[in-house]
């Protein structure tokens, strides 16, 4: 974690299924909302993680299916497995404390002469889970038969009973509320311990992320009855976690505001797309806005007016060049001009534009390389490109008014994407 050289100004720790990502959410305004605050207000000086009991194969085939940012932590398998960055670096550490009275192969063996058990996807068994389906009347009774046996056949065990069906054994040191722990020493020790964690569940296994010292906690409204037993019996008096009025990610939104960890205004509430009412144009404003406004373009959900191309093309050098990711290069005017016969060609349709990742650097007194990821879904189809901006930004207090203006633009298919009619791809 070396990217940021300061202690995170906040720290998100949320589950997914159901917390981050509502499967009930067509549109997936809800994780949306929450990408572009996040790029915005957090990227630059905080941390995000995933916390799944998701395997990595089933982690990423959601990636591939609703619009997630990247996280700086990814903890997957009811806290089993962390790892780190794009390149999900794993955590050695992590894994010696998770060898201590754990031997999987008495697990599998103790395990298979219980018939209510019905073993889960091969994907979904780890070197330190083994993970079953068992109905949510006989959960209980399996629960503390196992527990006692594997505790006389030597093994230290934590058996978790999640989403009314699912049944994790782990071992004791194991858990998403452990895996936090862990990470939180590991931050202590380094000096780099962030500022505020807000954590982030709506089942029982998320139950141990609300017991970790110090953190704020969200139970979003749609948490399922063993969460709120849990809560209950547990945390009910406990000023720093809440139950959410709002849904999935909503929900955390609601939670930044309420316990005031920072901005809680997603740009994807505001239907302002110019840069210049901003006190303060960042890049990362400055492109979160662009590319809504792209989105809202040929969905139709912005008047046709050509007052919105003229502000687009003001904001461009009249030299800047865009390199699409099909290699071939026009200027950005000609690019924005290019817009007017897409207006609303995606409208009544599943379309959405989120950008990722952005890392804005400063290389002169007012000019910034920025990197960052822009992906489209488009009905069920994910195409993505690594995009390199070159921006001037002039804010308030300068000798003119407060705005930006893109220099050049380049870009490059991400791995895997790359459509077979590459001119669906405007920017």
């Amino acid at each position: 974690m070396d990217r940021l050289k300061a202690p995170a100004r906040l720290m998100i720790v949320s589950d997914l299924d159901h917390t981050m990502v509502d499967h009930h959410d067509p549109e997936n305004m809800s994780i949306l909302r929450f990408n572009a605050l996040w790029e915005v207000h957090y990227r630059h000086d905080s941390l995000l993680c995933f916390s799944t009991g998701r395997s990595p194969t089933l982690y990423k085939q959601l990636r591939k299916e609703k619009p997630m940012l990247t996280p700086d932590i990814t903890i997957m398998s009811v806290g089993t497995e962390i790892t780190y960055g794009n390149k999900m670096v794993p955590d050695d550490g992590w894994v010696e404390c998770l060898n201590k009275k754990w031997d999987r192969n008495i697990v599998t063996e103790e395990t298979s002469k219980f018939p209510e058990l019905t073993l889960q996807a091969e994907t979904e068994q780890r070197p330190h889970k083994v993970s079953f389906y068992v109905d949510k009347d006989k959960a209980q009774t399996v629960t503390k038969s196992l527990s006692e046996i594997l505790g006389k056949r030597g093994l230290d065990v934590k058996i978790i009973y999640s989403g009314g069906m699912d049944l994790d054994i782990l071992p004791q040191g194991a858990g998403k509320g452990q895996a936090l722990a862990y990470l939180h020493k590991k931050f202590k020790a380094e000096g780099k311990l962030p500022n505020n964690t807000l954590v982030c569940g709506d089942s029982g296994n998320d139950a141990e992320l609300f017991s970790i010292p110090d953190v704020y906690g969200v139970m979003v409204s749609n948490a399922q009855e063993e969460l709120l037993q849990w809560h209950a019996e547990n945390a009910k008096n406990n000023p720093k976690v809440i139950h959410a009025t709002e849904r999935c990610a909503a929900g955390i939104i609601q939670a930044i505001g309420h316990f005031k960890l920072g901005p809680n205004t997603s740009p994807r509430d505001s239907t302002d797309f110019s840069n210049h009412e901003l006190e303060n144009v960042s890049p990362n404003n400055v492109l979160v806005k662009f590319f809504l406004f792209l989105e809202k373009w040929r969905r139709a959900e912005v008047e046709n007016c050509e007052m919105y191309l003229a502000s687009r093309k003001a904001d461009c050098d009249p030299s800047g060049i865009l390199v699409h990711p099909s290699g071939s290069e026009l200027s950005l005017h000609d690019a924005i001009n290019g817009l007017r016969c897409h207006f609303g060609d995606k409208q009544g349709k599943l379309f959405r534009i989120w950008v990722d990742q952005i890392l804005p650097k400063k290389i002169g007194s007012d000019t910034w390389l920025v990197k960052f990821n822009q992906w489209e879904l488009s009905g069920d189809e994910q195409q993505g490109c690594v995009t390199t901006a070159i921006l001037k930004i002039q804010n308030c207090g300068d000798s003119a008014p407060a705005g930006a203006t893109y220099m050049h633009m380049h870009q490059t298919w991400l791995e895997g994407s790359g459509a077979e009619d590459q001119s669906t791809w405007l920017f």
